[in-house]
Formats: structure tokens, sequence, C-alpha cells
């Protein structure tokens, strides 16, 4: 799973996810793929899920990027812990995701169904909504 090698605090603040995507909102390397539509926070994990899922689908006959890396440490407290005390310990590691940024990217799909089809069964492992979107330069 991906998590970053070096950060500068261990203990990240929440933070607000207000307002649309300001940068990668736009495809940059494939023909097609995964935007989303509402914000959230994407673990390592689901990238991961998602990302296995659409590999398999297309059984290794596409190049597929990861637009978004899990940068920040989501820390929980354990159950049953009563209040104060400080902050929990870093669970997981989560990429913020606000609308209009796109995920992940595909190019060089054996056949468009093939393609639409992997990126519907990778948007199924995301906990956002999201959509499919294709280039139109490159289907020309």
């Amino acid at each position: 799973m991906l998590s970053p090698k070096k950060i500068k605090w261990r203990k990240p603040q929440k933070g607000r996810m207000k307002g649309k995507a300001s940068r990668g909102a736009t495809l940059a390397f494939g023909d097609c793929g995964i935007q989303a539509l509402e914000p959230g926070r994407v673990s390592s994990r689901q990238i991961e899920a998602a990302r296995v899922a659409m590999t398999r689908k297309i059984k290794r006959g596409a190049k597929v990027w990861i637009r978004v890396f899990p940068n920040k440490a989501i820390t929980k407290k354990p159950a049953e812990t009563r209040m104060g005390k400080g902050k929990g310990a870093p669970e997981y590691w989560a990429a913020v995701v606000r609308p209009g940024t796109v995920l992940f990217e595909m190019a060089g799909a054996p056949d468009k169904v093939t393609e639409e089809a992997a990126m519907r069964l990778a948007m199924n492992k995301l906990p956002i909504k999201a959509r499919y979107i294709v280039n139109e330069l490159a289907e020309r």
C-alpha cells in the first residue's frame, strides 16, 4: 500500500475540504479516467483495491496511472477510551480528494467496453461518488 517515506508532522490536523479541485482536474496522461464528484478521504487500501480491480479486469493490457497519493495520516483513539488524554495514534494514510480531482487514468486498453467496465469496477471500490471521463482528443 501507498504511504509517504518521510513526513514533516506525525499527526496532521483535520483541515477542511471546501471548494473544487484547482489542480489535477483534467486528464494528463491517459485516454480516460475516474473523476471525483464529491469531497472526501480515500484511504491507501481503497486506492490499492481500485487499482487491483482495474488491472485484473483489463488483464494488464493497459497502462494505469494513479493520480492521488495518500499523504495525510488519519489518527484514531482506541475503543472505550475516555475523553481527553491527547490525540490518538496514526491509524492509516489517506488522500484528501476535492470535487473534480482525477483519481485514476488509463491508456491503451484492448477495447472501449472493457476500459469502461474496468473503470466502473474501480469506482465501486471508492468511498466517494465518481464519474468516468474520456479525453475527446484521444478518441479521434
